[in-house]
Formats: C-alpha cells, structure tokens, sequence
C-alpha cells in the first residue's frame, strides 16, 4: 500500500470540514478523489501534502508515518496554480527540481527529459507571464513530475486545455501509471473518470460515501438495465422484465432496452428470451459514473 489515511479528521472555526476519513490507495492506482464543491476534497489533499496538518488520525506512506522527509517523493498540481510569473521557464522547472534535494545535473537531466516528453524545449527562456493558460498548464504540469516523485496529485488538471493538450495530459497519466506512478486526480469532469481513473474515493458533507475499484461500484449500482440485439420481436414477461425501448430494422432485426424486475442469473435470463427471439447480443448497461455520482449526491 502506498498511501494509508487512517481515521483522518479537520474543522476550520467549528465547521467540520472532514470526519473520520480512512482510505488506502493502491501503489500504481488512479484514484479518483469526488464530490462537491465543499466535500473536503481540497482538504484532504492538502493533508497528504502537508501544507496543513489533520486535527486527528494519521496519514502513512510506504507503511511509515508520513512527514517531510517524503515531500520529494510527492508531486502536487494545486487548482489553484502557483508559477513564478517573472521566472522564465527553464529557470523555473530547474529551481523546482533542487527545491527537492536534486543536484545542478539531475535538475538540467530532467528539465531535458520533461521539455522534449511535453514539447515545451522552445519556451525554455520565456517569462511563465508570456505564456496562455494552457502553456502555463503544462509548465505547471512538468513541475509536479520533474522531481519524479512516486505520487502525484492532480486538483483539476485539465482546466484550460484544449482537447489536444488534455488528451496529451491523459496520455501521459497512463505511461507515468506504466512506469509504477500512483495518482490521486480531483475533478468534476466524470467523462475523465472513466477515462482514466482505477478506483474512486466519494465524499459529501465531509465524509467518505463511497469507495473502491471503479467497476465494482458499477456493478453495485447497476439498475437491471440490459441491452439486446437479435431477429424477432420481443415482449414483456409480467414481474419478469419490461421492454422499455425497442427499435427494428426492416428485416425484423432489433435492438431493445429491458428492465429486469426479478433477480436471475444472466443464463436464466437469456434462456427466456431465447423462447422468443433469436438473440445476436445481450449484456448489462452500466451506470456511468455521472450517474452514480448524481444519485448519491441526490441522497
């Protein structure tokens, strides 16, 4: 286990901002940390970090209690970005890498590596105020990872990227993952979720309301919803299944949504409409993680 947050609890002013939050994330995991504005998400991350400390309970990396000797080991994009606007970016991404124990050159060793990987080598001697956003965004970027650190945090990343950079940005998620990276990614753009992310932490109202592997929890919350395709026409089996939409081509082909209304196993469904129609294709559809993510927010 990488990371173990172990019954974890913060109040700003008397508000409770989290309560008694455990979790543990997974060495080369992408967990994806949820909820609404003012779950505490901000929070815990900045916990992790250690730019504030947990009013109770511990946080252990690699087994040991985390404290400032791992910073190095760590990479943080805040939302809210933090660039030396006067800073050019070359002087920039190479200060950063000796603010965390590296020498002249391993810092000049991965500045070369991160400016060619991002295609930033061009901007090495321009001011981080010259860039746009997104540029900045990938500056921002290459300093959470220049260090090489072994988890890295993502508060919104893909704001202010246009749909090359943030697929370039996934991309680059998923080789850092193959390299034995481990993520934890805030954001509120579910479609990223699904994209990339291995397992989920939800929070609301400061308290975790659901974990775990991404496709277990669709499982879980799989409404009875199946999809099927094949040559017929199929109806409705009271208490059984409902036909909820149904479409068919000229030669009798169809395709059709069904609600299951009594538990059974996949074969003994099959089996009933097999007496109907010749079936071509049959599988559950899964909630998105939009989906689960409304519904227990609506709770």
């Amino acid at each position: 286990m990488l990371l173990k947050i172990d019954h974890v609890s913060k109040e700003y002013g008397g508000k409770q901002v989290l309560k008694d939050i455990t979790l543990s994330i997974e060495k080369g995991s992408i967990l994806g940390l949820l909820g609404p504005n003012g779950a505490g998400k901000t929070t815990l991350l900045r916990i992790i970090t250690q730019i504030i400390a947990p009013d109770k309970g511990s946080i252990f990396f690699k087994d040991n209690p985390l404290n400032g000797s791992y910073a190095r080991h760590i990479g943080y994009l805040p939302e809210e970005r933090g660039l030396y606007k006067k800073m050019n970016v070359g002087e920039q991404l190479i200060y950063l890498c000796k603010l965390k124990g590296m020498s002249a050159n391993e810092s000049i060793a991965a500045w070369q590596k991160w400016a060619e990987r991002l295609d930033i080598a061009t901007w090495k001697n321009k001011n981080i105020e010259t860039l746009s956003k997104g540029m900045q965004q990938k500056v921002q970027f290459a300093a959470c990872v220049i260090h090489n650190p072994d988890l890295i945090i993502l508060d919104e990343p893909f704001t202010g990227f246009d749909p090359v950079n943030a697929q370039l940005l996934k991309n680059e998620i998923h080789t850092l993952r193959s390299e034995g990276k481990t993520f934890i990614l805030s954001t509120h753009r579910m479609e990223s979720v699904e994209e990339i992310c291995t397992d989920i932490c939800m929070l609301n109202r400061a308290i975790v309301i659901e974990q775990g592997k991404i496709e277990k929890i669709k499982v879980r919350y799989a409404s009875g919803l199946y999809h099927v395709s094949g040559k017929g026409r199929l109806f409705g089996v009271e208490e059984l299944f409902h036909v909820i939409a149904q479409t068919h081509s000229t030669d009798d082909r169809f395709e059709a949504t069904l609600h299951l209304l009594h538990p059974m196993t996949s074969n003994e469904f099959i089996q009933i409409l097999m007496e109907q129609v010749e079936l071509t294709s049959f599988y559950p559809k899964m909630p998105t993680m939009n989906d689960i993510f409304i519904k227990l927010m609506m709770i």
